[in-house]
């Protein structure tokens, strides 16, 4: 009987094979795009590469829907600082593309907040 390892510990850090890590097929171009948060009147807050806005019309590239977080007092600080408690935010996994039919705010994140909201945990239900 032949046994497979997948992943291994040595001195306290854990090394998978390369196989079997799962490659983001849903990546795009996002070169010379801001990164944004964006707020819609009824759909929510968003994190994401703004490619487009007509009026309030929006498509954003590489995005999150941002369900709760915790670790900033709003969206303004969201998008200066990221989140300081990421254990404790709600971001599903990121998809390709959205279009937001109604957004009413747009805010140009920092470096440092779209790391921080990129290395948030994907939650699931």
């Amino acid at each position: 009987m032949e046994t497979k390892i997948n992943e291994l510990t040595v001195n306290s850090s854990v090394y998978v094979l390369k196989d079997s890590i799962a490659v983001n097929t849903m990546a795009v171009d996002t070169n010379g795009l801001e990164y944004c948060i964006i707020r819609g009147d009824r759909s929510g807050v968003f994190a994401g590469y703004l490619k487009s806005r007509e009026g309030k019309e929006v498509e954003l590239l590489s995005c999150r829907r941002i369900w709760y977080w915790d670790g900033a007092s709003s969206i303004s600080q969201l998008a200066l600082d990221g989140v300081s408690k990421p254990q404790n935010c709600k971001f599903p996994a990121p998809i390709k593309m959205i279009v937001i039919l109604d957004a009413i705010e747009i805010i140009p994140a920092t470096e440092k907040a779209r790391k921080s909201i990129e290395e948030v945990s994907i939650w699931k239900s």
